[in-house]
């Protein structure tokens, strides 16, 4: 069989030996179908191998004892240890044994028994190639001889170290040290090769490097002779084993053909390959022979930054992929080339010599061109500016920064004549508008809205080629519209000055924060606290990029987006917003307005959303001090403080404080803000609230009236606002005992809030209604009807908040409380029980709520007799007084507890208790109150 017939066969054999019985029948039958001599051969040669399995399990040659130990002398020389030995002989640590001198050197001898002409002629040869050899970084040859047994030997310098790849990724040394060690194996080899030798086996562990360092290139034994006139030696023996190592070996080795200097740049490649990237140029599945023959001569080697890369993609925890993809873009381009040059499997493809190979790596590191890559125009002009990059830098450095220069002087001229126009312009614009408000009829206000519906016109028409000065404009009338309590046209300005910006170039970073923070303070107060944050959240980065340029427009936009989530109930994160707002307003600003004012509110708000009032009065107090010190008595934000504290006094007890307070800041908004603006209507709410939670129904009614009307005005009569006025005055009109009033203000609240048709998540606002309606029924004695629409209230409180909620549990209080006026205790009772277990869970033990659940329950239980509950209601009777709320609750207890005991000897103790309590009650309630009806009406039975 020749040479190509086996080349083809070998990896086909190896492959299908790998294949179970099956699956080489069937690739047989597959190469059979388009080379039916073919697979006769290989089934010819699968037939020799099955059931031959014992060939060459003995060898062939038995092997002789070696004479050679430790503590033996060849020569001049002691054998101390063996380093290592081959195919063809072995390597020895030896030291001299004569004593002239002391030296250590690696001992190769030939070995023992083989007396094939051919390895001792190759032996001989390797010591006068390296006879000729003299340079610093290959292994010299010291000495030799022959044994007194004729084996011959050579005594060479004795090189401690490891071999290169193995330093390199032991020591992690860097790439520009690998290169220049590198370097020093083309200096050796071009050495070898400028002696007319061929070392013909490159590969790492023929390059060892030394502890401090340096490169010792070795084993000469299969270099070949250039000039030699000797008949060549065979490659290969008879048996095809090889001389030389496969991995590492060219083309033109593995197909047999002669070798030349360029086999030795191929093997130098692989090196290098593995030098750069810790691998072998081939990627294969199998690591046979025959697969690395057929890579070897066919397939095309990936490139070094590739492979790095791959490996940096590798989930393996030992790797650094951040070093990796660092290295893959050092190696990618010029070393890429570079080290496919050296792998080309076409010997005049490749570099023509060491030396050549060498100067491109020089080029390399100096920065210049590499003779690897196509010499374009545009790569040596990246090389030349790379090369000489910290001069030109410097250069381009000056001509910016002149060129800078000039520019800033030309811009700064250039605004300055736009910015003087600009402020002409607004100018000439206000002195037009206010001339032309001349024409008011004496006598008669100002019409301030319908001033500012003139200037957006007017600006409309007169700014529209300076888009910078209309959005400017349209910011103004919007915070003047939002001052007004406009908020919807302040929210349509906003949006046309946004628009006006997004096509403008030339707007400033201080006017879009502005409009930013104005737009979010709109959607606040619009109660649309989400849509602010959303809004303004990814204008943050800009906030904090200008906050030292603008100190003022970035702390306003910090405490509005604060407030904003505040509002969406993120405590920490406005925590954070205001505490930076105040800091910046006390270390870059003056602190002359009332910015710093608002950010002492904002804090003290959030300590009392979090149940801390006394903290948070205190904090009101002190903001209260520095706005009086800063800017007086009549400000906008005294009403807001005025109605935190009231609203802060109120929860602690303190009504008469509490309407102090709102009495004052009412005061305030009606002089500084008009009685139709939303700050104004909310003081006067909260005031008309404090009158009911002291009894005071008719002054409340009063200002309730006032308010809807005020708000029918400036709304409509259908807006939604109006709901909650209208429900708070039918549950005046229930407390003063008009309930045919109580339940048209409740029928009037409940069509308003229908025909607005309200999402689902705010269905509490009708389920509330609702529930005010079925109480007023049921004190009318429409107990059916109370019923039915508490059957409505239970399921729409049930989907918005599950049954669990303590809402469903004040539905199911008064359910009970109807079902025993319709005659029904054996239903109202477990729903009363159920009332109490939801309430208490949702609410606390000591809520007014639960202890109202706790009253019903025990009133139901004390009809029927039952002692514990009479006791239950007499504990109840005693709730602390600070709360308007416990305070009813414990008059109606004291009320249920005489309705107990008003029968037989207890009937006349009980109609006294009964009178005191009416005269209490009488007396915190002047315009009268349902809870003295319900005692009158006990006191009436209890005859």
């Amino acid at each position: 069989m020749d040479a190509e017939r086996w080349q083809r066969l070998s990896p086909l054999l190896d492959a299908l030996l790998e294949l179970d019985p099956v699956a080489r029948a069937e690739r047989l039958r597959e190469l059979g179908a388009d080379d039916p001599s073919l697979a006769a051969d290989l089934a010819g040669l699968i037939a020799l191998e099955e059931g031959h399995e014992d060939f060459l399990s003995e060898p062939l040659v038995t092997p002789q004892a070696s004479g050679m130990r430790p503590g033996v002398e060849v020569g001049s020389y002691r054998l101390e240890s063996l380093l290592g030995e081959g195919g063809m002989g072995q390597v020895w640590l030896a030291s001299r044994a004569d004593g002239l001198y002391q030296r250590r050197v690696a001992l190769k001898l030939l070995r023992p028994g083989l007396a094939d002409t051919n390895l001792r002629t190759r032996f001989t040869r390797e010591r006068q190639i390296l006879a000729r050899l003299a340079h610093p970084h290959i292994a010299r040859l010291l000495d030799a001889g022959v044994t007194r047994e004729g084996l011959p030997y050579l005594a060479l310098e004795y090189v401690e170290g490891e071999p290169i790849t193995d330093y390199c990724r032991n020591q992690r040394t860097p790439l520009d040290k690998r290169l220049r060690m590198f370097q020093q194996i083309c200096d050796a080899v071009s050495h070898a090769h400028a002696n007319l030798i061929v070392h013909r086996d490159l590969k790492p562990s023929n390059i060892m490097v030394t502890p401090g360092g340096d490169v010792r290139l070795l084993d000469f034994g299969i270099a070949k002779l250039l000039d030699s006139s000797d008949v060549p030696l065979p490659e290969q023996t008879r048996t095809g084993a090889r001389a030389f190592t496969l991995h590492y070996a060219a083309p033109e080795q593995v197909r047999g053909e002669p070798v030349t200097t360029m086999t030795d740049v191929y093997s130098l490649g692989v090196v290098l390959y593995e030098l750069l990237t810790d691998a072998k140029p081939y990627k294969l599945k199998r690591q046979t022979d025959a697969e690395w023959e057929e890579a070897i001569l066919a397939a095309d080697p990936m490139r070094p930054s590739q492979a790095v890369l791959r490996y940096a993609d590798a989930s393996d925890a030992d790797i650094d992929p951040v070093s990796l993809r660092r290295l893959g873009r050092q190696l990618s381009g010029d070393l890429d080339n570079i080290v496919l040059k050296t792998l080309a499997k076409r010997p005049e493809q490749r570099y023509p010599s060491v030396e050549a190979l060498s100067l491109d790596l020089q080029r390399f590191e100096s920065g210049r061109p590499v003779l690897a890559r196509a010499q374009s125009l545009r790569y040596r002009f990246n090389k030349y500016v790379a090369r000489h990059r910290w001069a030109l830098a410097t250069a381009a450095l000056v001509a910016v920064v002149l060129s800078a220069a000039l520019g800033i002087v030309a811009w700064q001229a250039r605004e300055a004549v736009a910015e003087a126009a600009r402020a002409q312009a607004m100018q000439d614009f206000m002195v037009g508008l206010f001339e032309s408000a001349r024409g008011t009829p004496e006598g008669e206000a100002l019409d301030l809205r319908g001033l500012l519906d003139a200037s957006v016109a007017r600006g409309n028409r007169e700014l529209a080629r300076q888009p910078r000065a209309r959005a400017e404009l349209f910011g103004v009338i919007a915070r003047l519209r939002t001052s007004l309590g406009d908020y919807n046209e302040a929210r349509a300005l906003l949006e046309r000055q946004t628009s006006i910006m997004a096509s403008a170039d030339d707007i400033p970073d201080s006017l879009r924060l502005e409009s930013m923070t104005q737009r979010g303070k709109v959607l606040r107060l619009l109660n649309l606290p989400r849509n602010c944050a959303a809004l303004m959240q990814p204008a943050l980065d800009l906030a904090r990029r200008e906050q030292s340029q603008l100190p003022l427009q970035s702390s306003e936009f910090y405490s509005e987006l604060g407030r904003c989530r505040r509002a969406n109930g993120e405590r920490q994160g406005a925590r954070q917003l205001f505490e930076r707002s105040l800091a910046i307003r006390r270390e870059m600003l003056e602190n002359t307005d009332a910015g710093e004012v608002e950010n002492l509110m904002d804090l003290a708000s959030l300590q009392a959303d979090a149940g801390q009032s006394r903290e948070a009065l205190q904090g009101f107090e002190h903001a209260r001090r520095r706005l009086q010190q800063r800017v007086g008595d009549r400000h906008p934000l005294q009403v807001e403080i005025g109605r935190s504290l009231a609203a802060l006094r109120r929860d602690l007890g303190q009504l008469g404080d509490a309407e102090r307070d709102a009495s004052e800041a009412l005061a305030i908004a009606l002089e500084v803000n008009g009685a139709q603006h939303p700050a104004t209507l909310a003081v006067r709410l909260q005031l008309a609230e404090l009158h009911v939670d002291q009894g005071q129904y008719a002054q409340a009614q009063t200002e309730f009236e006032l308010i809807r009307g005020l708000l029918t005005q400036r709304l409509g009569p259908d807006h939604l606002e109006l709901a909650s006025v209208r429900n708070a005055l039918g549950l005046i009109a229930w407390e003063r005992g008009d309930l045919d009033r109580a339940l048209g203000e409740l029928d009037r609240a409940i069509a308003i809030v229908r025909q607005h048709r309200l999402p689902a998540v705010q269905s509490d606002r009708l389920a509330e209604l609702l529930f005010n309606q079925a109480v007023v029924l049921h004190e009318a004695g429409r107990d059916t009807e109370a019923r039915s629409v508490l059957e409505q209230t239970r399921n729409l409180r049930i989907r918005r908040f599950g049954p669990e909620h303590g809402s469903v549990g004040d539905t199911e209080r008064v359910l009970g409380d109807v079902e025993l006026a319709l005659g029904e205790p054996e239903r109202a009772l477990p729903r009363l029980q159920r009332a109490l277990q939801l309430t208490r869970a949702a609410y606390g033990e000591r809520h007014p709520r639960t202890r109202h659940a706790e009253l019903d329950l025990a009133r139901a239980e004390a009809g029927s007799g039952d002692s514990a509950a009479i006791a239950h209601l007499d504990s109840l009777a005693e709730l602390p007084t600070t709360n308007e709320d416990l305070r009813t609750l414990g008059w109606r207890a004291q009320a249920y507890a005489a309705q107990a005991r008003c029968v037989g000897t207890q009937r006349g103790q009980a109609r006294a208790k009964l009178d005191a309590l009416l005269r209490t009650v009488a007396e915190a309630r002047p315009d009268g109150s349902e809870v003295g009806r319900e005692v009158q009406a006990i006191r009436d039975a209890c005859e």
